[in-house]
C-alpha cells in the first residue's frame, strides 16, 4: 500500500509529483498556449457580456440615448481635467514658493503640496484617459450606432448574441486543445511507467502486483489525466473570467470592490482545511480500487477453481465486501465535494452583498462617502451600480466552476504520488556503470558462496529464512545439470541467478571469469533460454510467439526450430498454420503444444545457456517424450539447467550430472551412479523410483520418510 503521507512535507511532495508531468507536457506547448489564448478570449467575450448590463440599463431604464450618454461623459470628463488642472497648478506653484523660501519650518507644508499635488494628478490622468477614450468612442463607434433606442437595444442583443457564440466557439477550441494534449500527456505517462516495470527486477515487479500495478495504469492515470484536463481547462479559463469582471467592478469602484473581497480569506481557509482531508480520502479510494482489481484478478484467472469448488457465493461476497469499503470511501469525497459548491456560492453573494448594500447606499444618498470614508471618486448613477452587481456576480459563477474542480485536482495529485511511486522503483537488479564484455560461454559457471534472502518489503518479509545458504557449485561448459529437490528447497532460486531474475546477497556468479553483475544484462540473457513450467505464450500467431526472443528470425529459421521440438506435428493440423492464434495465454493449445512452441522460442535463439524449469511436470506424456527427444540433440554443446522434482529414464539419458538440493543448501552432488551410492535422500527416492516408475522428490510421505528422517539423514551425511 501507498506511504500515508500526514506532513506538510508530504504536501511538498505531492505537489512536486504532480509538477513533474510538465517535462511530459512540454512537447506540446504550442497546443497548451495556443489553448491559453482562446481561454484570453473567453474571459474577454464574458467580460463584454457582462458591460451590456450598463448600456441595456442607460438605453432601456434611463431612457438616454448612447449618443448623449457619451457627450455628457465628454463634457463632465473636460470639466474634471480642467478642475484638476487647476488644482495641480495652484499646488506646484505653491511647492515653487515654498522651495524659494527655504526655510526650515516649510518642510511639512512642502510634503503636504507635494502630496496633493500628486494625488490630483493621478484624478487628472483618469480623467484625461477618460475622456481621451469617450472621444474615441464618439469619434469610431458612435457613427455605426442607430440613433433609435429601439435600434440601439437591438444591437445590443444582437451585441450579446455574437460576443455569446464566439465565447462558445472559443471555449470549445479550447476544451479541444487541452483534450488533445492530456491525451498525449498521459500517453506520455503511461509508457514511462510500462518503462519503467519492464526495467525493474522480478521481486520488486511481484511485490507491487499485478492488480496494483492494473489500477496505476488505469484508474490513477485516468484521475491524472482529469486533473489535467481541468488545470488545462476549467483552472485556465475561469480565473481570467473572474479577473476580467474584477477589473471591471474596480473601474467602477475599487473601494466597494475591495469591501466585497472581505470573505476571499474565509474561502481559502475552508479550501485549505478540506484539501487535506479530500487528499488522503483519495488516496484511501484510489488503494480500495487496486484491492476490487485484485478481487477481479484472481477470480478470473482462478476461475476454474471457483466453478469445481462451487465457490461463487465466496467471491461474489468478497467482491461485495471490496465494493462496499470502495463506496465508503468514494463517498467521503462525493460529500465533501458537494459541499465545495453551495459553501462557495453563499459565501459569494455575502460578498456581493457587501459591495452592493454600500453601493445603493450612495446611488440612493447621492454621496460619495459613508461615515467620512470616501467609496467613489464620483457620484455613482443606477448603471454604475447595476454594472459593478453585474461584475461581482460575474464573478461567483467562475468561483463556484472552481470549487467543483477543487476536490477533482486534490484527487489528481493523490493519483500522482501513486503513479509516480511506481515510477521512483529502484531495481535491485542494476546495471554496471562500467561493463564488461560477456563472451559467449564456453569455460564455467561458477557460484562462489552463494547466499540468497528474497527482499524484505515488509516487517514479515524480515522474517522469512534465506532461500540459499553459502553454495559453492562450479558448472563445465555443455555440463547438463539436473537440480533436484523438494518444493522450496531452492532449485529455482538458484538457477534464477544466472540471468539476473535476481542478485546474491552474498557471493558472486562468474561465467568464464566475469562477474555477473559487471556485464551487461542484454549481452548476459541474450545468452540465456528459458522454458517455464507455466508455459507464457502471447496473444499472437505460433510464428510470432516462437520468434519472440529473435525478431529479426527468417521463416526457414523457425521452421527449423519448430521441427527440432516437433511444434510442426500439430501446427500442420492447423488450418492457419502457423499463423493460428494462440489466443489469451495460448488457451487455443493444449499444454503439451504450449510447451513445445515454448522450447522452440528457445531453440531458435541458439542460447548457450538453456534453463528448463519444471518444463514436463505438467504436460501428457507423448509431449514430455517429444521435448526429451529434442533435448537430446539440442543440448549438445550448451550448458543446461533441468530444474525438476522427478526424475525418469527420459532424463537420466540426457544428464551428465545431478545437483541435489534441501532447505537452500546443496547436499550433494554427482552422477546418478554415484548419488546412489553416497545420497541417502536420492537412495530412497531411487528406491520409489523402481516400484513407481519415476523418481518423486515432491511428496516425502511418497517416499516413505517418516519422523526420524532428518536423523537418518546425518547418520548417512
Amino acid at each position: 500500500m501507498s506511504p500515508k503521507i500526514k506532513s506538510s512535507d508530504g504536501e511538498i511532495k505531492s505537489v512536486n509529483n504532480f509538477l513533474r508531468v510538465l517535462p511530459h507536457v512540454w512537447p506540446y506547448r504550442r497546443k497548451v498556449f495556443l489553448s491559453m489564448f482562446f481561454a484570453l478570449v473567453v474571459a474577454l467575450f464574458w467580460a463584454l457580456n457582462i458591460s451590456m448590463t450598463f448600456l441595456v440599463v442607460k438605453v432601456f431604464l434611463e431612457g438616454q440615448s448612447i449618443e448623449n450618454y457619451v457627450q455628457t461623459e465628454i463634457d463632465e470628463s473636460k470639466k474634471a481635467v480642467e478642475n484638476y488642472s487647476a488644482k495641480v497648478k495652484v499646488r506646484q506653484d505653491n511647492i515653487n514658493k515654498l522651495e524659494l523660501e527655504n526655510e526650515p519650518d516649510t518642510s511639512s507644508r512642502y510634503v503636504e503640496q507635494v502630496k496633493e499635488r500628486s494625488k490630483y494628478q493621478t484624478k487628472l490622468d483618469t480623467a484625461s484617459s477618460k475622456l481621451n477614450t469617450m472621444m474615441s468612442i464618439r469619434l469610431h463607434v458612435l457613427p455605426w450606432i442607430p440613433r433609435d433606442r429601439f435600434d440601439t437595444l437591438v444591437c445590443i442583443f444582437l451585441l450579446l448574441v455574437v460576443a455569446t457564440i464566439g465565447k462558445g466557439v472559443c471555449t470549445y477550441s479550447q476544451d479541444v486543445l487541452v483534450g488533445s494534449v492530456v491525451e498525449l500527456t498521459t500517453m506520455s505517462i503511461r509508457k514511462e511507467c510500462f518503462r519503467k516495470c519492464l526495467a525493474l527486477d522480478f521481486q520488486s515487479l511481484k511485490q507491487k502486483g499485478t492488480a496494483d500495478i492494473m489500477s496505476r495504469f488505469t484508474n490513477d492515470i485516468q484521475v491524472l489525466g482529469g486533473g489535467l484536463r481541468l488545470l488545462g481547462g476549467k483552472v485556465v479559463r475561469e480565473p481570467l473570467k473572474a479577473i476580467a469582471c474584477i477589473s471591471m467592478a474596480f473601474y467602477v469602484s475599487w473601494q466597494l470592490t475591495l469591501l466585497s473581497m472581505v470573505f476571499a480569506p474565509v474561502v481559502g481557509l475552508f479550501f485549505y482545511r478540506i484539501g487535506k482531508n479530500l487528499k488522503q480520502a483519495s488516496k484511501r479510494v484510489m488503494e480500495s480500487m487496486s484491492l476490487i482489481y485484485k478481487t477481479l484478478e484472481e477470480t478470473f484467472d482462478s476461475f476454474k477453481v471457483v466453478t469445481a469448488f462451487n465457490g461463487g457465493r465466496k467471491q461474489r461476497v468478497r467482491f461485495h465486501k471490496e465494493n462496499k469499503a470502495y463506496f465508503k470511501k468514494a463517498l467521503k469525497i462525493v460529500k465533501i465535494d458537494a459541499l465545495t459548491s453551495p459553501t462557495t456560492e453563499i459565501l459569494g453573494i455575502f460578498a456581493t452583498f457587501v459591495g452592493l448594500l454600500p453601493g445603493a447606499y450612495l446611488v440612493l444618498r447621492e454621496t460619495t462617502t459613508i461615515w467620512g470614508v470616501t467609496l467613489s471618486p464620483t457620484p455613482l448613477h443606477i448603471a454604475d451600480l447595476s454594472l459593478l452587481y453585474a461584475a461581482l456576480a460575474g464573478i461567483i459563477d467562475p468561483a463556484r466552476k472552481l470549487s467543483t474542480t477543487y476536490a477533482k485536482i486534490k484527487r489528481a495529485t493523490a493519483a500522482a504520488d501513486r503513479v509516480y511511486e511506481l515510477i521512483d522503483i529502484q531495481t535491485l537488479v542494476k546495471e554496471p556503470e562500467t561493463p564488461r564484455k560477456m563472451p559467449r560461454l564456453s569455460k564455467e559457471i561458477e557460484f562462489s558462496n552463494i547466499s540468497f534472502r528474497y527482499a524484505s518489503f515488509n516487517e514479515s518479509d524480515a522474517l522469512r529464512p534465506p532461500a540459499l545458504k553459502n553454495i559453492n557449485l562450479k558448472i563445465e561448459a555443455g555440463e547438463v545439470i539436473a537440480v533436484v529437490g523438494e518444493n522450496g528447497s531452492g532449485k529455482s532460486t538458484l538457477v534464477n541467478l544466472i540471468p539476473r531474475f535476481y542478485d546474491p546477497s552474498d557471493g558472486t556468479v562468474h561465467i568464464d571469469g566475469v562477474e555477473l553483475r559487471e556485464a551487461k544484462l542484454e549481452d548476459l540473457r541474450s545468452q540465456v533460454g528459458v522454458v517455464t513450467q507455466e508455459t507464457l505464450l502471447f496473444d499472437q500467431s505460433i510464428r510470432e510467439n516462437i520468434g519472440y526472443g529473435m525478431p529479426g528470425a527468417t521463416k526457414e529459421e523457425i521452421l527449423s526450430a519448430s521441427i527440432q521440438a516437433h511444434v510442426t506435428q500439430f501446427v500442420e493440423e492447423l488450418p492457419d498454420g502457423f499463423e493460428t492464434s494462440v489466443g489469451d495465454k495460448g488457451q487455443k493449445l493444449s499444454g503439451g503444444q504450449r510447451q513445445r512452441i515454448a522450447l522452440a522460442r528457445a531453440i531458435l535463439r541458439d542460447p548457450s545457456i538453456l534453463i528448463l524449469d519444471e518444463a514436463t511436470s505438467a504436460i501428457d506424456t507423448l509431449s514430455e517424450k517429444l521435448i526429451h527427444e529434442a533435448l537430446k540433440t539440442f543440448v549438445k554443446g550448451r550448458t543446461t539447467f533441468i530444474i525438476t522434482h522427478s526424475i525418469d529414464q527420459g532424463l537420466l539419458d540426457i544428464i551428465s550430472r545431478i545437483v541435489v538440493m534441501e532447505q537452500g543448501e546443496v547436499i550433494a552432488t554427482g552422477t546418478h551412479e554415484e548419488l546412489i551410492q553416497s545420497c541417502f535422500l536420492y537412495q530412497r527416492l531411487f528406491s520409489h523410483q523402481n516400484k513407481t516408475g519415476t523418481i518423486s522428490l515432491d511428496d516425502p510421505s511418497q517416499t516413505g520418510e517418516d519422523d526420524n528422517m532428518d536423523n537418518e539423514r546425518k547418520t548417512a551425511g
